[in-house]
């Protein structure tokens, strides 16, 4: 037995079901990022196809090209990296809707479309992470109403991103977009979806829902940092490794630092054992050494994070207490350790 990163498809209906409730009628775009968070984007995007999720989002071009062959008609899969010329007509010829905060790559979109080009438009409303500045919007927003009268593109939607560092800078930026959307629409654009929040927003500011909210960490149970328990959302994915030797008050478990375990996570992380809770203490580069319990022997396994359910920590906890964000256990954690899809 090896370590494994358990994928539960249930914990994951059930996340996606209740970012679902939380925001009706607005939509969910589920987002599949860096391989889903390194759920797998196939397996994801499975169960967005059953769920009846109408969208799919990525920031690179693969995992949203995978994420598009996987659906296929089933749902839309908006991809917001700002491309090349080559990678533009991949992103086109494979069906995705891209995201354009350059007036430079609209008119790439435009020139690479063989038919017509669906676009959403992106407003800098502050964060800086690209988006066309509020004073260059006018003329932005005039050239695509003159490109989609011309058949090139079409403007499916108009979106930014927002800071979540304060509800005071969020407000700011929420009424910067409603300026912007306003100003679309008087230049003869009228899109069919809005979409400023992600996760955080969009669960908890109703006013930030708008048509559509892009949610990725949360549908995968990974929390904000320091952010409440949510309720309905539980962790999707479980790490576990095996019991490799028994020595005394400790135990071997066969994960480690190679396969992407912090070391800091050493005398400060918990993890669960068939004794309940018990304490990581060292992370060397192959194993990791975990506080004994009664009767621990080689072949027990042991939950590194999870849902808790023997006693584990949450990848987001495991997180908080090295002083960074849920997610990054996840994503640093080695491609090598087999993915394994339960029910």
């Amino acid at each position: 037995m090896t370590a494994q990163l358990r994928i539960s498809r249930a914990r994951l209906a059930q996340n996606i079901a209740s970012v679902r409730a939380r925001v009706a009628p607005a939509e969910v775009m589920v987002v599949v990022k860096d391989d889903a968070y390194r759920h797998g984007v196939e397996t994801v995007a499975s169960v967005v196809r059953e769920a009846g999720v109408s969208w799919l989002g990525a920031i690179d071009l693969r995992s949203a090209l995978r994420a598009k062959a996987a659906v296929g008609d089933a749902a839309r899969v908006f991809c917001w990296l700002t491309l090349g010329t080559d990678e533009t007509h991949k992103a086109l010829t494979g069906g995705l809707e891209l995201g354009v905060g350059d007036a430079a790559y609209l008119e790439r979109i435009a020139d690479a479309a063989a038919g017509t080009a669906v676009v959403h438009l992106k407003i800098d409303t502050g964060l800086h992470r690209n988006g066309v500045r509020p004073e260059q919007w006018p003329a932005f927003v005039g050239r695509a109403a003159e490109l989609e009268r011309a058949g090139r593109i079409r403007v499916a939607g108009i979106w930014s991103h927002i800071s979540e560092a304060s509800d005071e800078d969020d407000d700011v930026a929420r009424a910067a977009f409603d300026v912007a959307v306003e100003v679309a629409r008087e230049a003869g654009l009228a899109p069919e979806v809005r979409h400023l929040a992600a996760s955080a927003a969009g669960w908890a500011r109703e006013e930030f829902r708008y048509d559509l909210v892009r949610f990725g960490a949360f549908v995968y149970g990974v929390r904000s940092a320091d952010g409440p328990v949510l309720p309905g959302i539980v962790p999707v994915a479980t790490l576990v490794a095996p019991v490799v030797a028994v020595r005394g008050d400790e135990v071997e478990i066969g994960i480690g630092s190679l396969d992407g375990l912090p070391s800091s996570l050493a005398g400060v992380a918990d993890v669960g054992t068939p004794g309940g809770s018990r304490a990581l203490l060292r992370v060397a580069l192959g194993s990791s050494v975990v506080a004994a319990w009664p009767g621990a022997a080689v072949g027990d396994e042991v939950a590194v994070w999870g849902d808790g359910a023997r006693g584990e920590s949450s990848s987001t906890t495991l997180a908080e207490a090295i002083g960074t964000v849920g997610e990054e256990p996840l994503l640093r954690l080695s491609p090598l350790i087999p993915r394994v899809v339960v029910d």
